[in-house]
């Protein structure tokens, strides 16, 4: 079963109760899922669409970070979700198996509720032939013990496990680091 605009709204309303002040932030993800309906979770919608994330934390308090090839950034493992996944968490188990080989047996999911839901803008790519869009970026918390990190090289040049306090965006820098004393 794929993610539903249902299943986004419920999600984003489950997020806004333990972060109002983020309504207005949010504005634009309610907006998009009201008009682009279930296609919101298509990577072909260019209005922009819902992504998926995995802030993995281990007892040490760092968290994984993957330098991503196209982007040439260093980012929490994520990306598109899939048909098959069932939910946003799901498709965040997913993202971070396939792309560092940590399965999700290997990993503790903190919650239902995401850590963290950001937007931002992706620039065009005309050899995809896709337009600058937006990606909502639903960011979930997890816990492991692992430390073996298999890189899925097509999509990831490098990894890292950093403590939470050199992660630069805020609130998910904040959030990871409360996560991470809270063992």
């Amino acid at each position: 079963m794929s993610i539903t605009a249902q299943h986004v709204r419920d999600t984003v309303d489950a997020y806004l109760a333990e972060h109002p002040d983020e309504k207005d932030a949010l504005s634009i993800l309610c907006e998009v899922v009201e008009q682009a309906g279930d296609t919101v979770a298509s990577r072909k919608e260019f209005r922009g669409h819902v992504t998926a994330g995995a802030a993995l934390v281990r007892p040490d308090g760092r968290v994984l970070t993957i330098e991503h090839r196209a982007l040439r950034k260093w980012l929490l493992p994520g990306g598109h979700v899939e048909p098959s996944d069932t939910s946003l968490c799901d498709a965040a188990l997913r993202e971070l198996e396939e792309e560092t080989g940590i399965s999700r047996e290997q990993v503790e999911p903190v919650g239902d509720v995401p850590l963290h839901i950001d937007v931002h803008t992706i620039p065009a790519n005309d050899a995809k032939g896709e337009p600058e869009h937006l990606h909502f970026d639903f960011r979930f918390l997890f816990r492991t013990t692992a430390d073996a990190v298999e890189l899925q090289e097509e999509e990831v040049t490098n990894y890292s496990w950093q403590f939470a306090d050199m992660l630069t965006a805020e609130p998910l820098r904040s959030r990871v680091m409360a996560a991470a004393a809270a063992r």
